[in-house]
């Protein structure tokens, strides 16, 4: 349901309110350069610091400016299992195609704790769900026994955005779940985890290129593993320069090098660090995306 290429937004930012003109700009790009999707509201998003008002007038922005062309999986989770459901059910009410609904965090819970939450989640809500486990955020991991048993208990629990940085763990999940949507939620990971059987990417990568992400995914579907593998090698030091700080520093540092949107970035993240600032730009002429 959810396969190819997800974009998690960046979420401009003009004088630290959300610049619409920007945003617009950049779902339009994705839109006429194939992605299957776009995702607001993620942690890319920095959701984090986003009002819930903010949230609500993003995620409906998207869904009127995409107009049907590509499908919106809107980011509604939280560490509160009540805003969780009351941001899943506005992403229904808004006409998104489903939910990416990431563990909660701080709290740290039990699998016992995280079972029941998402459980919670789709049972009050009808619609798609993916889950999102991220434990270097979180600080708890969604065992693959858990969505195992999460995806037998729940219909509208379709997949999972695996961002652990285990492969051993997202075979096991496959292993156990053989018809789950596995999305890679790490761009440098998404070649192997496509080769056990994943079917996409929720990419930070592809808001500055997402042709070159797209058909990325496409030689891979298409058979073509040897020109999918020269892509991974040709993106892998854009992808590395993805994480030389903090997401979604980086990536906003470049959309706003490429003239995509300002750098602001909302407090506690700040400013890229000038001899990191410098790497990202080598990388962006290397890549030959920058002058």
């Amino acid at each position: 349901m959810f396969s190819g290429v997800y974009t998690a937004l960046i979420t401009p930012f003009k004088n630290n309110r959300i610049d619409f003109d920007a945003l617009g700009k950049l779902i339009e790009n994705q839109c006429k350069n194939g992605v299957s999707g776009i995702v607001p509201c993620g942690t890319t998003g920095e959701s984090s610091t986003l009002t819930w008002e903010e949230h609500e007038k993003i995620i409906e922005f998207c869904v009127k400016n995409v107009k049907g062309r590509v499908k919106v999986l809107a980011g509604t989770g939280s560490n509160s299992t009540h805003e969780a459901i009351y941001s899943t059910q506005f992403a229904k009410k808004i006409g998104c195609d489903g939910a990416l609904v990431v563990s909660p965090y701080y709290n740290k819970p039990t699998q016992k704790g995280l079972y029941i939450h998402f459980k919670s989640i789709a049972d009050a809500v009808d619609i798609p769900i993916v889950l999102y486990n991220i434990a270097g955020r979180t600080s708890v991991n969604i065992e693959p026994i858990t969505i195992a048993r999460l995806f037998k208990d729940c219909k509208n629990i379709i997949g999972v955005k695996e961002a652990s940085g285990s492969l051993e763990q997202m075979s096991t999940i496959k292993f156990l779940v053989p018809n789950i949507n596995l999305i890679s939620g790490d761009d440098v990971l998404t070649l192997p985890l496509l080769s056990i059987g994943g079917v996409g990417v929720i990419s930070i990568l592809s808001n500055i290129i997402p042709a070159d992400v797209v058909l990325f995914i496409k030689e891979f579907k298409e058979g073509n593993i040897k020109k999918a593998v020269n892509i991974h090698y040709n993106l892998l030091p854009l992808m590395k320069s993805m994480f030389m700080e903090t997401n979604p520093i980086p990536i906003k540092t470049a959309a706003s090098l490429l003239g995509i949107c300002e750098p602001s970035l909302r407090l506690p993240m700040c400013d890229m660090e000038e001899i990191n600032k410098l790497k990202l730009e080598k990388a962006l002429k290397d890549y030959g995306v920058l002058k």
